[in-house]
């Protein structure tokens, strides 16, 4: 709705802006005065609105479609330029898990940045790219989200939000020492991670489809705070999976029935049985020979919901 004159609306309800005591419900208002001042200034991407411009819908003919490739997604040649409408991941931490390298931590960033680049070529403007990590160590404590954070927005993603994800309140009587009871040294004990939410080129998709999320789950997707019990990897055979409920939560809150999901470090295939369970198309990279099988087995036993399901 466009600003007339005077600070009201045209179409003749009066205008608000942002209030500096902010406000008990939901309005929409004139927030430029906000996002003109200095602190915004640098901060420019394109935001060209492109209308209701149909993205690209691929055909279920598709040879890339609904499959799962055993290499590596630095080079994802198989997917079209713009075909993509979420991805989401949680690449390997570098933290000696099995499948890790023992790479520097600039190799690691080397690596992230690569499968990024390629991750932004096939995302449709408007798509998100979502990343769970976490930060590590403790001696000294390693902030990969800051890391993250920079190179993606140097490829050129605009950031979109930051979801921390809580796995549990930490009470079991685990410690990470440190000095115990003694202010000399204590550690911190995380008992979260983080989901980094970026966006290519626009702030909003450009298309119309069917969303399939209702109203509660918006309320509580759109919290900056998540409380979602872990998996348990002895469960999906992988040692570091994440429940599929997170997975499902991104898939509903960023994506049309019908959209195409990728993940470019597929794992144990969370994030595509997420995906098929709410007919959406899906796509995965994983170069592990065991985990593409268990990923197939897994997606195997899958089935879609059905219709009245997702409403």
């Amino acid at each position: 709705m466009e600003l007339g004159g005077e600070g009201k609306m045209k179409s003749g309800k009066k205008g608000t802006r942002t209030s500096p005591f902010g406000v008990g419900k939901r309005e929409g208002h004139d927030s430029s005065p906000f996002y003109g001042r200095r602190l915004f200034e640098g901060l420019t991407f394109q935001d060209t609105p492109l209308g209701n411009q149909p993205l690209r819908r691929p055909s279920q003919q598709e040879a890339w479609l609904n499959k799962v490739f055993c290499r590596s997604s630095e080079n994802m040649e198989d997917i079209p330029d713009g075909s993509i409408a979420l991805a989401f991941t949680s690449p390997p931490y570098n933290n000696g898990k099995e499948y890790d390298q023992d790479l520097s931590l600039e190799e690691y960033l080397q690596l992230i940045e690569r499968v990024g680049r390629e991750v932004y070529r096939v995302l449709v403007p408007g798509g998100r790219y979502v990343i769970n990590i976490a930060n590590q160590g403790r001696k000294p404590y390693l902030p990969l989200t800051a890391y993250f954070w920079n190179l993606h927005m140097r490829i050129g993603f605009v950031p979109m939000g930051e979801i921390i994800w809580v796995k549990g309140k930490g009470a079991s009587g685990n410690c990470a020492w440190g000095s115990w009871l003694s202010a000399k040294s204590p550690r911190i004990r995380d008992v979260h991670e983080y989901l980094l939410v970026l966006g290519k080129k626009e702030t909003s998709r450009p298309d119309q489809g069917r969303s399939t999320i209702t109203r509660d789950e918006f309320l509580e997707a759109t919290l900056s705070t998540w409380y979602i019990p872990p998996e348990r990897a002895k469960k999906v055979g992988h040692p570091a999976p994440f429940p599929v409920e997170l997975a499902e939560r991104v898939i509903q809150l960023y994506t049309y029935e019908g959209d195409v999901v990728l993940d470019p470090f597929a794992g144990s295939g969370t994030t595509l049985v997420a995906a098929k369970k709410l007919r959406r198309g899906y796509v995965g990279y994983e170069i592990v020979p065991d985990y593409c099988r268990l990923i197939q087995k897994r997606l195997e036993g899958c089935h879609a919901e059905s219709e009245n399901g997702n409403q």
